[in-house]
């Protein structure tokens, strides 16, 4: 059987969906991370109010103070 080769897939920040660089509609580079988008409409939202859409890291083993 032959293995079809497949992209790494990415979360749509705004609506969840996930594209593949290959196929997403647009995209975004904030702070140098580039978010993949399923929409225009998404990443319009996205621009407007990224902090609305980004999650903050966490590090492993830290709890709130």
């Amino acid at each position: 059987m032959k293995r079809q080769k497949t992209h790494p897939t990415h979360q749509d920040p705004v609506c969840g969906m996930e594209v593949s660089y290959t196929t997403a509609a647009d995209e975004f580079t904030l702070r140098g991370k580039t978010y993949y988008f399923c929409s225009r409409a998404c990443r319009e939202a996205f621009e407007v109010e990224p902090a609305r859409y980004i999650r903050p890291h966490r590090q492993h083993g830290v709890g709130p103070s």
